[in-house]
């Protein structure tokens, strides 16, 4: 076996196996969801888009891009049975988020004789509330290998079912007002997924809540375009124009649509903002008062002066040189007279007590007592200890004044 030959055993196989290895790959199931008019992928829209010209020959088929606000509203009164313009407006997005202001223009546009087709996995509370309408959740479930689901039709009223191996998006109403609510679809469990709204003016508002039905991979599975005929068999055939939206599905994307906006447009987000907003504002107001550190308390000035006499006269007491001691207390209370109560020392009689006791608020008798002993003290050689202890402890109560 030539070296050729070797090379040309070991290569085949690995050309065939990449070969197999590309065409499997090249078959792999695109599980993007994008519910998009122009993709052709499994789970985008292109074939209902394309079949909306077999459901409604004689319409004229739009894309709208501009929001509910700006449909018009008028009276169509005045206007002649042939020449009325019915528009039915087609919503097909993963989410449909209208505010206040663009459910108030729907429901007016669905109250001049229009149609509102919308099929959506997540609808906004505003828009159920305004409905009274109840939903339960389960967006796409990827752990579910088939959707099987049922329309009942327009005619005979009688219920068709269908199936296909993909994924689930069988979101249903748990909750409505069956006086102005009509099941047109439900899911597998008999759930309602498609519902009617009738207005006197001859319009209606659809809400569809399982959108995967209207993809490619389930339309195009077996006899399945039948559940796509029948949906879309409830719009009257008398429209004479068709809106296929792109606002909602770009609405998070444009200045038009903001994140408040979706948060308003969520009636759990919307009490959480403002209970946000009200926590912050009860922070501020009292956080916001002015904080001022604890002052310390400050001890008052001590009468340096004062306990300077003290000392001194306990130097003196411990000398024993009472006759001294004496003479430095009654001229430091003659001073202390002068300065505080601005008296004249000069003369120690009746007329001195009656005005010192006067501006002093003293006891009369004891300050005429205290002076008498000054007096008295000051002619005494040698007072005794007893005497001095006595005079010092009226003076402290003569200073204790307030």
């Amino acid at each position: 076996m030539n070296r050729i030959t070797r090379y040309k055993i070991l290569w085949v196989p690995a050309i065939l196996f990449l070969v197999v290895a590309c065409n499997r790959s090249s078959k792999t199931l695109n599980r993007r969801v994008t519910l998009w008019r122009k993709d052709k992928i499994p789970y985008g829209t292109y074939y209902a888009y394309e079949n909306m010209k077999n459901i409604f020959p004689d319409a004229d088929i739009q894309i709208n891009k501009s929001s509910p606000l700006t449909f018009p509203a008028g009276d169509y009164s005045q206007t002649t049975e042939t020449n009325k313009r019915r528009t039915a407006y087609i919503v097909i997005s993963p989410q449909v988020l209208p505010d206040a202001a663009e459910i108030n223009a729907l429901i007016n546009f669905v109250g001049n004789g229009n149609q509102v087709f919308i099929s959506s996995f997540y609808f906004g509370d505003s828009l159920l509330s305004y409905l009274k309408l109840q939903v339960n959740r389960n967006f796409l479930s990827y752990s579910r290998d088939s959707l099987q689901l049922s329309v009942y039709n327009p005619i005979t009223y009688d219920s068709m079912s269908f199936l296909y191996p993909g994924f689930a998006g069988d979101n249903y109403v748990t909750s409505m007002d069956t006086q102005y609510t009509t099941i047109l679809g439900r899911d597998v469990d008999g759930n309602p997924d498609f519902v009617k709204f009738t207005y006197k003016g001859g319009g209606a508002l659809y809400l569809h809540f399982a959108p995967i039905a209207l993809t490619n991979f389930f339309l195009l599975h077996k006899n399945n375009k039948a559940y796509f005929e029948n949906v879309f068999s409830y719009i009257p055939s008398t429209v004479n124009e068709v809106r296929w939206d792109d606002y909602f599905r770009y609405a998070g994307k444009r200045g038009g649509f903001s994140t408040l906006q979706y948060i308003f447009g969520n009636r759990s987000l919307r009490w959480a903002f403002w209970l946000i907003l009200l926590l912050f504002a009860i922070i501020y107001l009292f956080e916001s008062k002015r904080r001022q550190k604890l002052i310390p308390m400050v001890s008052p000035l001590n009468n340096s002066s004062l306990d300077f006499v003290k000392t001194i006269g306990r130097l003196y007491y411990q000398q024993k040189d009472n006759n001294n001691l004496t003479s430095k207390m009654a001229t430091h209370f003659l001073d202390h007279v002068r300065t505080r109560y601005n008296l004249s020392t000069s003369v120690l009689d009746e007329d001195f007590v009656e005005r010192l006791a006067y501006k002093s608020g003293f006891d009369k008798n004891e300050l005429k007592r205290l002076i008498y002993d000054i007096k008295t003290f000051q002619d005494t050689p040698s007072p005794s200890d007893k005497s001095l202890m006595e005079l010092n402890e009226r003076m402290e109560a003569f200073y204790k004044q307030p």
